[in-house]
C-alpha cells in the first residue's frame, strides 16, 4: 500500500458561527454519486444541499504560472431542495419527522440526475435538472407591429438555473421506521428497510413494493432482533444483505424464493463470555454495512467495533478493529445520556483497500485492509490544515504504566462524526460533523508500503451554505 497523504481540502458551513447550532441544520445524511462529480448532504430540517465538481478552478490552478502545486478537488454549490415536511399519522398519534435519514444517488441515464432520499416514512425519488428560463426579444417586435407586418416572436436564453422536481412518491408501506434505502446494480430496483421488514421497489412504479424479508413473529413478545441497516452486492442483483440488531449480517440471495426467510449466509462472531454485561446487546448492535473490494468484503460498524469480514470466510472476521474499547468503563454515562444508541456509519474506498469511521470530539479514522497503517483526524472549524488528532491521553496511573491510555472524560460527546462517505474514485472523502461538509483529499495510490499519514499542507478553502 502507498503512502495516503491525507489533507484537508474544503469545508461546507459557518465557521465564524458563535451561537449554537439549530438542530434542524445538523447534517444527518452525505453521499457521493457514482462519478464522483456531485455530492448529495441532507439535514434534520428536510433539506437536500447538492454540491458540484468545480473543474474549471482546477484547470486555473494547474495553469497558472509559477511552480507546479498540487491541486485540490474543490466543490461549489449546485442546488438546494426541501425533500420532506413534518408530518402527522393521526391514525397513530405520531409525529413524523422531516429528518432526512439516507441518500441515494440514480444510475445517470440524461442530463438530467436522479437521487433518492427517505425519512422515517416515505422514499421518494427527485430529478435534478438545468433549466433555461427563457424570454421573448421584444427589441423590434414594437416596430414591425406599428408597420402592420407578421411578428415573429424570438426566444432567447435569459439565465439557466438548477431545478428539482419529485418524480416518484413511495409511501405507505413501511409499518416502522425506515433505516436504510439501497439502490440495485441493475438500476432500476431498490430496497427500504425498517426494524422489521425490507421491501423491494421499482423505480417507474410507485405504488406496489415486494416484501422479501420479514422477521415480524407473531406474538410481538418473542421479538428478539430488529433490521438495522440493508445493502444490495455492488455487482451481483439478486444477491443483498441486512445487519440485526444481534450482531449478525445476513447474505440473502433473491432467486432463492420470494420471501428470502433462509439466509446464503450468515456473518456472525461469538461473543467473548468474559466481556459480557448489561450493555452487551446494545453495544453488539451493527449501525451500518458496506460492501467493499467489488463485493469481496464488507465492513460492519457496531458501537465498540469495526470489523471486516471475506465473503469466503462465514467463520470470523478477517479484521477487528477496537475503536471505542476506552469508553466501555463509561457505558452506564453513556447509557443514561443516550449516546450509546448513536449510529455511526462507515464507508469503503472504491478500491476496497481502506475504509472510514467517525468517533466523538470529532474524529474520524481511517484504515487500510491490509493492516499496515491507521490514522485519527479531527473535523474541526479551527482548524485551517489537517492535523492528527492528537486523542486525549490519561495521567499516569501510580504503580501503572499505561499512561497512554485514552481518556474518556477529555471526550466531547456532543461532538461525532455519524456519516462519512467515500469518492468512488479517488482517495476524497466527504465527512458530516454538526452542520458543516469537510472534504479531505490524498493522492492516488501508487506502490510503496508506508502508512497513512496527515499532512498540514495544501491549499484549503472554505464555502457557506
Amino acid at each position: 500500500m502507498s503512502s495516503l497523504d491525507w489533507k484537508f481540502s474544503q469545508v461546507f458551513g459557518d465557521r465564524t458561527q458563535t451561537q449554537d447550532v439549530a438542530e434542524e441544520d445538523v447534517v444527518s445524511a452525505v453521499e457521493f454519486d457514482e462519478t464522483g462529480d456531485f455530492i448529495a448532504a441532507g439535514d434534520k430540517g428536510g433539506r437536500i444541499v447538492v454540491f458540484e465538481r468545480d473543474h474549471s478552478k482546477a484547470a486555473k490552478k494547474s495553469r497558472s504560472s509559477g511552480p507546479p502545486k498540487e491541486v485540490l478537488p474543490e466543490y461549489k454549490f449546485y442546488a438546494e431542495f426541501q425533500s420532506h415536511e413534518p408530518e402527522f399519522d393521526y391514525l397513530k398519534s405520531l409525529e413524523i419527522e422531516e429528518k432526512i435519514n439516507k441518500i441515494r444517488w440514480c444510475k445517470r441515464q440524461n442530463q438530467a440526475r436522479f437521487l433518492l432520499t427517505t425519512n422515517d416514512k416515505t422514499v421518494k425519488l427527485w430529478k435534478v435538472f438545468e433549466k433555461n428560463l427563457k424570454s421573448v426579444s421584444s427589441s423590434t417586435v414594437g416596430d414591425q407591429a406599428a408597420k402592420g407586418q407578421l411578428v415573429i416572436p424570438k426566444l432567447s436564453t435569459k439565465q439557466t438555473v438548477v431545478a428539482a422536481a419529485p418524480r416518484r412518491i413511495f409511501a405507505n408501506a413501511h409499518a416502522y421506521h425506515i433505516n436504510s434505502i439501497a439502490l440495485n446494480s441493475d438500476g432500476e430496483t431498490f430496497i427500504s428497510s425498517d426494524d422489521l421488514r425490507i421491501n423491494l421497489w421499482n423505480l417507474g412504479i410507485s405504488d406496489q413494493s415486494f416484501n422479501i424479508v420479514d422477521i415480524k413473529p407473531t406474538n410481538m413478545e418473542e421479538l428478539t432482533e430488529v433490521i438495522t441497516s440493508a445493502e444490495f452486492h455492488p455487482q451481483m442483483g439478486n444477491i443483498f444483505m441486512y445487519s440485526s440488531s444481534k450482531g449478525t449480517i445476513k447474505l440473502c440471495d433473491m432467486r432463492a424464493s420470494a420471501l428470502c426467510d433462509t439466509e446464503a449466509k450468515v456473518f456472525e462472531e461469538a461473543e467473548d463470555p468474559s466481556q459480557k454485561s448489561f450493555f452487551s446487546e446494545i453495544i453488539s448492535s451493527i449501525s451500518d454495512v458496506k460492501f467493499g473490494g467489488e463485493g469481496r468484503y464488507i465492513i460492519a460498524r457496531d458501537y465498540l467495533t469495526l470489523k471486516l469480514w471475506d465473503m469466503h470466510m462465514e467463520s470470523k472476521p478477517v479484521r477487528t478493529i477496537r475503536i471505542h474499547d476506552y469508553l466501555r468503563s463509561k457505558l452506564c454515562d453513556l447509557y443514561e445520556n443516550d449516546c450509546i444508541f448513536d449510529k455511526f456509519e462507515c464507508a469503503m474506498s472504491g478500491d476496497g483497500n481502506h475504509f472510514i469511521t467517525g468517533s466523538y470530539h470529532n474524529y474520524f479514522y481511517l484504515y487500510d485492509r491490509e493492516a499496515k497503517g491507521s490514522l485519527c483526524l479531527e473535523a474541526s472549524k479551527h482548524l485551517p490544515k489537517t492535523k492528527r488528532a492528537n486523542l486525549p491521553k490519561a495521567g499516569k496511573k501510580k504503580g501503572s504504566s499505561k499512561s497512554d491510555e485514552v481518556n474518556p472524560d477529555a471526550i466531547d460527546f456532543d461532538k461525532k462524526v455519524l456519516h462519512a462517505s467515500w469518492h468512488p474514485k479517488e482517495n476524497l472523502i466527504a465527512i458530516a460533523a454538526s452542520n458543516n461538509l469537510f472534504l479531505y483529499s490524498a493522492p492516488a495510490a501508487a506502490a510503496g508500503g508506508a502508512p497513512l499519514s496527515a499532512s498540514s499542507g495544501g491549499e484549503a478553502t472554505e464555502e457557506r451554505v
